[in-house]
């Protein structure tokens, strides 16, 4: 760090957020570019993101760990789905083991960054804090690793006669050790992968939970432990064997999410059997029919059919209905059925925040995000020096991020080398017509479509939602194309 002749704290690159991908950010700048200063600006006052935040009981990767984890740091256990403490734990360690935690600036709350096209440089403006001396920052480059959901709150529809429930309601995000569900009869709203990991781990203490879904999701058994991975691990040295098992994970996805495309009803019946097969006499085949094709919303994944357990052996059940309104008791369903409950907990699903919610500008201009385009899934047509990092729709978010940083310290390096201040993506509309960035239908991708960038219709504006593909554009081809403007 250096400082502006008016005193104004200085780095070559700016990384907002200290989760999993801004933890990698910090790996690949001080491996790829050794020579540029960097900080890591966090607005809570501990690193881990949405693994520090989310407290509810349960909490677990929807995502192998061994795709999940950092490449440069092998998780080393032999589950295949870990609970949150164990990835926490995991991100602390990776930051302590390669000095990453130094550079973390905690209660740094970023709230507008201004690029200055005379200065060549982004102004990074702060929540002011009583823990930090100052509001500004300055950086030349600014990469984005605040994931894209509202840390304040989930997304929570109207409910009619909310307020009327005499009982505890509790949305996932903010659970706190005081809620307490023993022996109580508990509702979950939602079908996601938050309400199918809360479901059983309630029903372990609950009198009776219900899983109630306005729409049902595609829900696939998983084993707990990888034991392909475990087995590989004991005869291959240590890189040798993560290397396969992280292959052998990414190609296993691939191909389930290519098959689900190509032969849709056919993925639905082997999903929908196996569900049936876990739950035996339980199953009701209405409660495990989504109205859309496997992998057109993200699919649940369940260790070792734990949610399918709890409603085989009655502790908890499913129930397929839209809400009239919550009644003092409970919830009165579209059917007339009531349903009691001592606490409701709305696994609704979560808010889409982009960039952490804080403001752009260029030049004094206001910047609209859902206005530009997304070069290579990375950058933001038009506005200089800058970097987002969204993880996969169809597998581990970590893939993702983890190329897109490796691409961000080859833009920088091209610029040392070839003695250039700014780069720039240009978007050619007369050569690209303009797509949605995710090709998704999750409710919370449709609610935050107007607030995304977009994509274009092919190479290098599209996202293909592929790693093989991204490995070629992001690790392995260069960074010179003419849609990248240095100066």
């Amino acid at each position: 760090m250096s400082t502006t002749p008016n005193g104004v704290p200085f780095y070559d690159v700016i990384v907002v957020g200290a989760g999993l991908s801004g933890i990698g950010a910090g790996y690949h700048l001080q491996n790829a570019c050794p020579d540029k200063s960097f900080a890591i600006l966090e607005s809570r006052a501990s690193m881990g993101g949405t693994w520090d935040l989310f407290k509810y009981p349960g909490i677990r990767s929807d995502s192998d760990m061994y795709t999940l984890g950092f490449p440069f740091n092998p998780w080393k256990s032999d589950k295949t789905l870990a609970d949150g403490p164990a990835i926490l734990q995991y991100i602390k360690d990776t930051a302590a083991k390669f000095g990453i935690d130094k550079k973390i600036q905690y209660h740094h709350k970023v709230t507008d960054a201004s690029w200055s096209d005379a200065e060549k440089l982004w102004t990074i403006s702060l929540a002011p804090n009583e823990q930090v001396p100052y509001t500004q920052l300055q950086c030349r480059f600014l990469t984005m690793c605040s994931g894209y959901y509202d840390y304040k709150s989930g997304y929570l529809p109207e409910f009619a006669g909310k307020d009327t429930f005499e009982g505890q309601i509790v949305h996932p995000q903010q659970w706190t050790p005081n809620v307490d569900y023993a022996n109580k009869k508990v509702i979950v709203i939602g079908s996601g992968a938050t309400a199918v990991t809360l479901v059983p781990e309630l029903a372990k203490k609950a009198a009776h939970v219900t899983m109630l879904q306005r729409t049902p999701t595609y829900i696939a058994a998983v084993p707990g432990t990888d034991k392909i991975a475990s087995a590989l691990k004991k005869v291959l040295p240590e890189k040798l064997a993560y290397s396969m098992i992280r292959w052998k994970n990414i190609m296993l996805a691939i191909g389930v999410f290519n098959f689900s495309k190509r032969w849709p009803q056919t993925m639905r019946r082997l999903i929908q059997k196996g569900a049936e097969k876990s739950i035996g006499n339980a199953y009701e085949q209405k409660h495990f029919d989504p109205p859309y094709n496997p992998w057109d919303q993200r699919m649940c994944l369940i260790p070792d059919a734990d949610l399918f357990s709890a409603i085989r052996e009655g502790s908890a059940n499913i129930v397929t209905d839209q809400i009239e309104r919550f009644t003092p008791k409970g919830i009165l369903l579209k059917s007339g059925e009531e349903l009691n409950a001592d606490l409701i907990v709305t696994a609704t699903g979560l808010k889409v925040q982009l960039l952490g919610g804080m403001t752009m500008h260029r030049n004094g201009a206001l910047v609209d995000p859902g206005k530009t385009h997304a070069y290579r899934g990375v950058m933001f047509s038009d506005i200089p020096n800058f970097a987002f990092t969204v993880g996969y729709t169809n597998a581990s978010w970590t893939l993702k991020c983890d190329l897109s940083l490796q691409f961000v310290t080859k833009v920088l390096r091209y610029m040392a080398a070839h003695n250039h201040e700014v780069v720039t993506p240009r978007f050619d509309s007369k050569a690209f017509t303009s797509e949605p960035l995710l090709d998704f239908s999750a409710g919370y991708v449709l609610r935050a479509a107007d607030m995304l960038p977009k994509q274009g219709s092919k190479h290098p504006w599209k996202v293909y939602q592929n790693y093989v593909r991204d490995l070629m554009s992001l690790k392995w081809s260069g960074v010179n194309d003419k849609y990248l403007e240095y100066k």
